[in-house]
């Protein structure tokens, strides 16, 4: 039977859910487990409750993974008198890991919004607020061809030339470069004061900016120019497919009648219910979702101009003055079953990349709401 450890799960999670796309307030990733402790059994969550962490163990799972962080916000004790505390000394006892994917999972593709969205039946057409792709420096050196395999193998060393799954990649042109050698320099090649030519290849790469201090430091380290030719430039910030929230459209037009009626029917039953403003009537053919709490993205629904936002926790004045200002009509869910669905496709993911682990998706509601109108 193949072994598996917690790194081999962190791995895989962290791969889906790049932690690097957590908002800076955020706290993810291993909250409590060995690393190097040996896991056969999962089990993910929304939150880590009480009630979820008896499951966990009564199953006896080796690690919990969650989307909402158990310490976040002021934490200064664990003591186990505390209820955070109670929950992680029982965790830490019991051998079992705690795993969170928070915002890093809202950002990422797919991520929380691609599972709400695909639950609804949309077709995503791209994210609600795009994340820029990740910074990149293009690097232009000038080298003598007879030292162009060298320097290459040097910058690739340093960490330039990969571009996704490749590595080593580079273009090079070749050409014709001129100096003077000025009084005090000390060429590699050509005589002070004379204009110098050579033939030269121009190689292009790129790197991430973090490497820019090693890049240089092979670049002069390799090169036989005592001062060689280059050029740095940093890649526009453009947007990719990561970030909060989805926009998608459905099958067919629906009133917002209907299509209130289809989120209510994809969602989990909560207390809280599913509930739309706007005119019932109104046809809904694009639509923005966003799981958990979206209010603050209110005013970039309306200027996308999508039909219906589909988000939870939205307030009062708010969402009146986003109706009354002509945004679209809005359909606010319990917050625990918009990020749901999420819980399905972090086991798919694990199960992919690891399938000799046996997962499970807890069943619990979390939602903290208990008694509607209808049970008084």
């Amino acid at each position: 039977m193949t072994t598996v450890r917690l790194a081999d799960l962190i791995a895989a999670l962290d791969a889906a859910y790049p932690p690097q796309l957590a908002e800076s307030w955020d706290s993810v990733g291993l909250v409590c487990g060995d690393p190097g402790d040996q896991v056969t059994r999962v089990l993910f969550a929304v939150d880590a409750t009480a009630a979820v962490v008896d499951e966990a163990l009564d199953w006896g799972a080796q690690a919990l993974v969650v989307h909402h962080p158990l310490l976040l916000r002021g934490v200064d004790t664990v003591a186990a008198d505390t209820p955070k505390g109670a929950l992680l000394h029982r965790l830490i006892r019991s051998g079992c890991a705690l795993f969170t994917a928070h915002t890093n999972a809202d950002s990422a593709d797919p991520g929380v919004s691609d599972a709400l969205a695909h639950a609804i039946g949309l077709t995503i057409t791209g994210p609600l607020d795009a994340k820029p792709l990740t910074a990149l420096d293009k690097w232009v050196v000038q080298v003598p061809i007879t030292h162009r395999d060298a320097v290459l193998d040097a910058l690739f060393a340093a960490g330039a030339g990969s571009v996704g799954n490749y590595s080593d990649a580079a273009w090079t042109v070749s050409g014709t470069g001129q100096f003077r050698p000025l009084e005090g320099s000390n060429p590699a090649l050509g005589v002070a004061g004379e204009l110098h030519e050579v033939s030269e290849d121009r190689l292009e790469l790129v790197a991430p900016p973090s490497r820019r201090a090693a890049v240089l430091a092979a670049l002069r380290a390799a090169h036989p120019y005592e001062e060689p030719a280059y050029h740095v430039t940093e890649r526009a910030a453009l947007p990719s497919g990561l970030g909060i929230g989805r926009i998608g459209e459905l099958p067919a037009p629906e009133t917002l009648r209907e299509f209130t009626a289809r989120v209510r029917a994809a969602l989990p039953d909560t207390t809280w219910g599913v509930r739309a403003a706007g005119d019932p009537d109104r046809v809904i053919r694009t639509v923005a979702v966003c799981g958990g709490a979206g209010d603050s993205f209110l005013g970039k629904v309306s200027r996308l101009g999508v039909d219906a936002y589909v988000t939870s926790d939205l307030r009062h004045h708010p969402a009146d003055e986003h109706l009354r200002a002509g945004g679209p009509a809005l359909v606010d869910a319990a917050h625990w079953a918009t990020e749901y669905p999420w819980c399905a496709q972090a086991e798919s993911v694990v199960r992919h990349a690891l399938p000799a682990l046996e997962t499970r998706v807890s069943t619990l509601r979390t939602d903290p709401w208990t008694i509607g109108a209808s049970d008084c």
